[in-house]
């Protein structure tokens, strides 16, 4: 556990590498954009880039053999789900800093010098990035998301005591020392990680913040693959690992 925000120091010399773990599902069209992107970032500091294949059949595994003597690449024999990939990529982790980066193009890597930002300054533990509270460009889409997305970062901030405006975000950032204290704990396999992850980072009082990110959100037709079967199970997952689930 992380002592209280009053007297928790960061020495700056700490922050060398950033860990990118990459989640990966029927991913194949947009994977190589994403890795391209990711290592063009400049960041000034060295990049670990980590890749999950969480059971892909649309020929992602076979595009990812051509990255496996460069990156971290871990195959799952079936789909576990986002939970578990994202499981697997913080546990082997070694960099100062942890960022999870969707593949399917919806979040830009290039914004990873405004999300890092706070870390590195001192200020935080946490950052996640907030697709509402922005002045960059955001796809509309579907009203119904909206709302979903709304009511479950509501219902979460009921719970946890945080004012977040975006719980169900993709970028979410942490320092190694706020990931080795909420890993022991994280048992989510599928989507339900997003407010298990809250959930862990409130329990633990770890400080926390908001970057306003562009969204280039996709639609169902270009591959996009939540819906409200899992909307109605975050509902669930809120209630169980906010009431239910030890620190």
């Amino acid at each position: 556990m992380l002592p209280d925000s009053e007297n928790y120091s960061i020495n700056m010399d700490q922050y060398k590498k950033l860990s990118i773990v990459v989640p990966i599902f029927n991913e194949k069209d947009t994977l190589p954009k994403v890795i391209e992107a990711v290592e063009a970032v400049d960041i000034n500091l060295e990049k670990e880039i980590i890749i999950i294949d969480d059971g892909s059949t649309d020929g992602t595994r076979d595009l990812l053999k051509k990255y496996e003597n460069k990156f971290n690449v871990y195959f799952f024999d079936h789909n576990q789900g986002k939970g578990a990939a994202i499981r697997t990529g913080f546990k082997n982790a070694t960099g100062d800093i942890i960022i999870i980066q969707d593949a399917d193009l919806e979040y830009n890597p290039e914004e990873y010098p405004f999300l890092l930002k706070p870390i590195l300054a001192g200020d935080a533990d946490v950052v996640f990035g907030s697709r509402f509270v922005t002045v960059l460009p955001r796809r509309v889409l579907y009203f119904h998301h909206y709302l979903a997305n709304r009511f479950l970062t509501f219902m979460s901030n009921l719970f946890t005591g945080l004012n977040l405006s975006d719980m169900e975000t993709g970028y979410k950032v942490f320092s190694r020392q706020a990931i080795k204290a909420i890993l022991p704990c994280l048992t989510a396999s599928r989507f339900g990680i997003e407010p298990e992850l809250v959930a862990q980072v409130a329990k633990r009082r770890l400080r926390v913040y908001e970057v306003g990110i562009s969204y280039r959100g996709r639609t169902y037709e270009q591959g996009k693959k939540i819906n409200w079967k899992d909307g109605a199970a975050a509902i669930w997952h809120i209630i169980h690992y906010n009431l239910f689930v030890r620190k």
